[in-house]
């Protein structure tokens, strides 16, 4: 019987499974169940699972077992941290130049997270582009295209995080209240409100989060 998935259709699909923490940190995968759910024989799942190994999406225990990485807040600590610092330049920079068409591409893009957090049928994902496109936005206005791949391609630990965030706590109304505030301070030139506004949205998922990342969710983090 031919095989129903490439490789590569299989790696992607568990990979936005465990990004998007359809499969949680610390999650046990089996050899036998993805075989039987791809309808692939071991090799191409053993080949996926090395390649989600190599992007710590995964740690594998030889003749043991093979389980979704927790994710590690120092990192994700260091990477808000990282974000605040780069960020910041970069809206710097946007308030600088003439930027008429990308506040305009801004409001829209802001304007269409505020209509989809009033249906009830949006998925946490289609939020998660919306609030991704924005950030987007500015670096590519400022011709900071790298730092954007950078950040959000640098770690599985944080694009859990940010996704955590949204699924588990929903407050999406905050987040788009922090958008529209950054918004202004850049429609009105105000660069000295860029810093404490960014500090406190990057952060906000910690905040938003609060005990529960050491109590309901602590099991999805390591113990460093």
């Amino acid at each position: 019987m031919p095989e129903r998935y490439s490789s590569r259709e299989i790696f992607r699909i568990l990979e936005e499974e465990i990004l998007s923490l359809k499969i949680p940190p610390g999650a046990s995968l089996s050899e036998n169940e993805l075989c039987e759910r791809f309808g692939v024989s071991r090799s191409p799942i053993r080949s996926v699972l090395q390649e989600l190994r190599l992007c710590d999406l995964v740690s594998i225990t030889p003749y043991k077992r093979t389980q979704v990485t927790r994710m590690n807040f120092n990192i994700i600590n260091q990477i808000i941290y990282q974000r605040i610092a780069v960020e910041t330049f970069v809206l710097e920079d946007f308030i600088r130049i003439p930027n008429v068409l990308e506040l305009e591409r801004l409001r829209h893009i802001h304007n269409s997270m505020t209509q989809l957090i009033k249906g009830d049928s949006f998925t946490a994902r289609e939020f998660y582009e919306l609030d991704s496109k924005l950030h987007e936005t500015w670096f590519n206005a400022t011709r900071k295209e790298y730092l954007w791949d950078t950040i959000r391609n640098s770690n599985c630990h944080y694009t859990r995080f940010r996704m955590l965030d949204i699924v588990k706590i929903k407050n999406f109304a905050q987040i788009v209240e922090e958008h529209d505030a950054l918004l202004t301070a850049l429609e009105n030139g105000d660069a000295d409100a860029i810093r404490p506004l960014m500090q406190k949205h990057l952060f906000g998922g910690i905040t938003r989060l609060g005990k529960l990342l050491f109590s309901d969710l602590k099991d999805y983090f390591t113990e460093d």
